[in-house]
């Protein structure tokens, strides 16, 4: 979470292993991430670009940069949110991902939400 109160974006993650889109036997593992972005803050501010790192576990990085997430830049209020869903392939079972999203609040401070490190992993691979 960006500190402060009039600059406060919180972003939580749940993550899903797709087995019907992937192919172990290729070495493709697809993962589904739904993200949840809360404006904590007092100032209405908007998702402007996205910047994540996809590391797998051979520790093969990927950086993916783009404009807003899934084709948009949503304006946040106030105690909104705004939530979806995404995903990656990866050619390892387990892997991570983090980034930032850049946002610029209505009065024209830009800051970044920082997106911790979330673990990608087929179901029982890390029992």
């Amino acid at each position: 979470m960006v500190s402060g109160k009039k600059y406060a974006f919180s972003v939580s993650v749940e993550t899903a292993y797709l087995p019907d889109q992937s192919s172990p036997n290729d070495n493709q593992y697809a993962f589904a991430y739904t993200i949840t972005i809360s404006n904590m803050g007092s100032i209405a501010a908007q998702l402007i670009s996205r910047h994540w790192i996809i590391t797998d576990a051979n520790n093969h990085v990927q950086e993916v940069k783009g404009l807003g997430v899934v084709g948009a830049q949503p304006l946040l209020q106030p105690n909104q949110q705004f939530e979806y869903t995404s995903g990656t392939l990866l050619a390892t079972p387990i892997g991570s991902m983090r980034g930032t999203y850049q946002i610029v609040a209505e009065d024209g401070t830009m800051f970044e939400a920082v997106i911790e490190s979330f673990t990608l992993a087929v179901p029982k691979m890390l029992n």
